[in-house]
């Protein structure tokens, strides 16, 4: 599996696949979970809301006679059907009477007397709704005294803690609530926990329901305050006594049944009859159905993703083979090139790769060559002048001397050439700029070309710079533009003319050598800086160089931080143009 990329890539994809199969179905189940559970306790809410509104009307109610407004007000309130029917079955009340029949059994049993908390709904230890006054009831007049009384211990209390407010129960008594509870004390509040007459009455016959409970089990008698707490005259004193909580829950059902609507059975569903959802299960056939799908989807990615790979390997191998090829040593292996893909601008790349590799062994070759002939050359005229003298053929006089010395001068600047080239290779060509007078460099280069100029027959021109301070290597400087004089000198015809020329163009020096001469053609300008090239093949010393000249020029001039570059047409000269900052060049 290691060697191989279409192994790994469908395992891949099969990995991917089946990690994104999971991860949706994880997803899936958490979402639709969550959607149920949001959707369930809404359910739970609205279903809480109408069961509350519906106990609430039937503890200020002694029958459900005139309920049929608040159902149909809660049924457009949660968007739900709401049907209330008496135990037997007799509907009461109905939001949508004529959509399905209702469910076996009801969503919960409406009784003032016996709350469910199974919903949320507010309650009293006796399961009695808060709701359900009954006797305790304050008329108006009472309510009236009251509110009256509750007001004054209000403004009380206020100028006290500054906070305080009122609250009226079920049965229409004010009560003044604070944070407070001294300022209570300080206001004289006791006023408002006096019972009224119509409470008193209330009471009285509370306590004769409880003590006939409690008489009939040998008990204590008791007496009941407003508050629903206990005294007791005798030998039991607990309000917690389990017979005194069932006398007391009885009694207080006795005394209220008359004034609550008695219980009835409320069923809640959706709009249309059907029950509520009740939660969400994955069945085994769901569960299997699920699986097949995760498998198609694998399945399908993995037949996907091994053709696409296919595709993919197939140039990659052809990549491969041309490779193999070139290394075996054919440097003419090319792939082809299709589509415009990352694989095919990898295959133009590496076409461009061989091609540059190609163009670089003929270079190789053709320096070979040429280095060799060069160097054949004076060295043939070395040894046989040597092995003249050695037999006594020639003498070593003055001109022989001469003779050798030009020849071994020639070669030593061959060697330089290639050192120049080596050190560039190796990004140890450096330059010392300096600060120099350019017009002094310009005369030296003058004088050092025109005797040459002058036996060649051409008008060698070096006028002097306007503004010749400048900062650069001179000895760098001075090779690059003896380079240049030097190949226009052997490129131009006799009776033509060679100039060179410096300028100051902003914070740059520009350096111009133009010729007359054959120039070059268009095609081959930009190769003229190039290693080991020549515009003329010849290997006649007098109609070339070795061909390293301009590549060691341009060498120079970036090491300057500048450039090189050339102007030429057939037979209208070529014109070679150096530009560098004429200050110290950027570390």
């Amino acid at each position: 599996m290691r060697r191989s990329v279409l192994v790994r890539l469908i395992a891949v994809s099969a990995l991917v696949a089946v990690c994104a199969i999971a991860a949706t179905a994880w997803l899936a189940a958490r979402t639709t979970s969550g959607a149920i559970e949001r959707e369930q306790g809404q359910v739970f809410a609205d279903d809480g809301t109408i069961y509350q509104g519906l106990l609430a009307y039937a503890a200020q109610h002694p029958d459900w006679s005139g309920v049929d407004a608040t159902v149909r007000d809660y049924a457009d309130r949660t968007g739900r059907r709401v049907t209330l029917t008496t135990p037997q079955g007799q509907l009461i009340a109905g939001s949508d009477p004529g959509s399905g029949p209702l469910p076996d059994q009801p969503s919960v049993v409406v009784d003032p007397l016996s709350v469910d908390p199974g919903l949320g709904v507010p309650s009293t230890p006796d399961r009695i709704a808060p709701e359900a006054a009954g006797p305790y009831t304050l008329p108006d007049t009472e309510r009236a005294t009251l509110t009256r009384v509750a007001e004054r211990v209000l403004r009380c209390v206020r100028s006290y803690s500054g906070i305080g407010s009122i609250e009226v129960s079920a049965s229409g008594r004010p009560r003044v609530t604070t944070p407070d509870p001294t300022s209570l004390a300080r206001c004289d509040a006791s006023a408002l926990e006096a019972p009224t007459a119509t409470e008193k009455t209330a009471l009285n016959r509370l306590n004769d329901l409880v003590n006939a409970c409690l008489g009939r089990n040998d008990r204590t008698t008791a007496a009941a305050q407003l508050a629903l707490t206990w005294t007791f005259d005798g030998p039991v004193t607990s309000a917690t006594d389990p017979t005194v909580v069932t006398c007391f829950t009885s009694a207080r059902r006795e005394q209220l049944t008359p004034y609550v609507a008695p219980a009835a059975w409320l069923y809640i569903t959706e709009n249309g009859g059907d029950p509520p959802p009740s939660g969400f299960t994955l069945s085994t056939a769901n569960q299997i159905r699920l699986a097949g799908v995760a498998g198609v989807i694998l399945v399908l990615t993995v037949v996907v993703t091994g053709l696409a790979s296919i595709r993919l390997i197939r140039p990659l191998h052809a990549l491969t083979g041309a490779a193999q090829r070139m290394e075996a040593g054919e440097t003419g292996a090319r792939v082809r090139v299709r589509g415009k893909d990352e694989i095919a601008r990898l295959a133009r790349a590496f076409n461009d790769m061989a091609e540059a590799r190609e163009q670089l062994e003929n270079a190789r070759k053709a320096m070979v060559s040429d280095v060799a002939h060069e160097l054949r050359s004076p060295l043939a005229t070395i040894r046989g002048w040597l092995e003249a003298v050695q037999d006594g053929l020639s003498r070593m006089d003055g001109e022989l001397v001469a003779s050798l010395l030009e020849e071994a001068v020639h070669l030593q600047h061959i060697v330089d050439d290639l050192q120049d080239l080596a050190l560039a290779d190796a990004g140890a060509l450096r330059v010392h700029p300096e600060p120099i007078d350019a017009n002094a460099l310009l005369a030296q280069l003058a004088s050092a070309h025109a005797a040459r100029a002058a036996e060649s027959g051409l008008r060698l021109s070096v006028p002097p710079m306007a503004d010749p301070a400048i900062t650069a290597d001179p000895v760098r400087l001075r090779q690059a533009l003896d380079n240049l004089v030097s190949n226009a000198v052997r490129h131009t015809p006799r009776g033509g003319s060679v100039a060179v020329t410096g300028r100051r163009e902003g914070d740059e020096v520009v350096f111009e050598v133009t010729d007359t001469g054959e120039g070059i053609a268009t095609a081959d300008v930009e190769h003229v800086f190039d290693r080991f090239w020549r515009a003329d093949p010849s290997r006649s010393r007098a109609s070339g160089g070795s061909g390293l000249g301009l590549a060691i020029v341009r060498n120079l001039v970036e090491a300057h931080g500048g450039t090189a570059t050339a102007r030429s047409a057939p037979g209208r000269g070529t014109t070679f143009t150096l530009r560098f900052p004429a200050g110290p060049p950027s570390p």
